[in-house]
């Protein structure tokens, strides 16, 4: 039987390269360049399976091709907001993601931002670096203690969980939280947490916040101008969940006339486009979208997409179907 067809947009880590290589008819991308919106259609043209990542973006346009012999999109990523789904259901095309792999990488990187915008981390290379450095004294760059102050998380599902753990039993931090379903009792009892009723609340009440809720239309911008001036002047933002979560424009203005502390940031609006104001700024830490970036991670991430593959192209419904 010949093996269908799959394009692989980015390249992966070899052992799930050489995976692929010995189910499928694989093309790589060779130069890893981002594909454009026609070779995105090409693929969907000619290949059984196409497996992007979450830099690549499918609109509902890019499904408009004739014919269509694509079936499946095997997403490289949990987040899937890059991807019309609607449009990939209507024109009959599965869609799968990879949860459950990268939630204590990502947690790691939220703490790290955390930590760094904290302690103006960022600040103090830059400053050896450009050999600026004149030697310790008692007021040089003075950040703010991060144990035994308060964490409020927006969202509390695995991510925010392995955050909280770390923050509260590493860091002595009281948590506190909103999401829209009451959590478990059993959750609350473990990290001592507070359950808030609002984003506002928490906004109001916390020392660092931390954005752990899902992209889609609902949350576009979902912390704008107006909930950034309910923070404290000496709290701290840091997002790792996506980039239009935050409204860009009214983050660098928050940070720029000091009326939060600093942001630490992994993810951004129309990345890899960052907006140039974020690099005027000493109080925003910046990480490249590092969330899931281990080698352990990344191999289990592309090895869950093949997990999908194969069990779609054995005809049965794939484990991390999203449509």
């Amino acid at each position: 039987m010949t093996p269908p067809k799959a394009l692989v947009t980015r390249r992966w880590p070899e052992p799930c390269e050489a995976r692929l290589r010995a189910r499928f008819d694989v093309t790589f991308n060779p130069d890893n360049h981002p594909l454009s919106l026609a070779e995105l259609q090409a693929a969907l043209r000619e290949y059984d399976a196409v497996l992007p990542t979450v830099c690549d973006r499918l609109p509902a346009e890019i499904f408009n091709v004739e014919p269509l012999r694509c079936r499946i999109l095997g997403n490289f990523g949990v987040g899937f907001n890059h991807i019309d789904i609607h449009a990939a259901q209507a024109r009959g095309i599965v869609v799968t993601n990879t949860p459950d792999v990268l939630t204590e990488s990502t947690a790691d990187i939220a703490m790290l931002l955390m930590l760094m915008a904290a302690r103006r981390a960022g600040e103090g290379e830059r400053l050896l670096r450009a050999g600026q450095w004149t030697g310790w004294h008692p007021t040089q760059l003075l950040g703010t203690q991060v144990t035994g102050k308060t964490l409020g998380l927006i969202g509390f599902g695995r991510i925010a969980q392995a955050m909280a753990t770390k923050a509260r039993f590493g860091f002595g931090m009281a948590i506190v939280f909103c999401t829209p379903r009451p959590a478990a009792p059993k959750l609350l009892e473990r990290f001592q947490a507070r359950q808030l009723d609002s984003i506002e609340a928490v906004l109001r009440e916390a020392d660092f916040v931390a954005l752990h809720c899902p992209g889609s239309a609902a949350n576009y911008h979902l912390i704008d101008a107006r909930r950034l001036a309910l923070m404290k002047p000496s709290a701290i933002l840091i997002n790792t969940a996506r980039g239009d979560v935050v409204d860009n424009q009214a983050l660098i203005a928050a940070l720029r006339e000091r009326r939060i502390a600093a942001a630490g940031l992994d993810v951004y609006e129309n990345e890899p486009n960052l907006d140039p104001g974020f690099l005027e700024l000493d109080n925003a830490v910046l990480l490249p979208h590092l969330g899931s970036a281990t080698t352990e991670t990344r191999i289990a991430m592309g090895m869950k997409v093949i997990d999908n593959l194969e069990a779609f192209f054995r005809g049965e419904n794939p484990p991390n179907r999203v449509v």
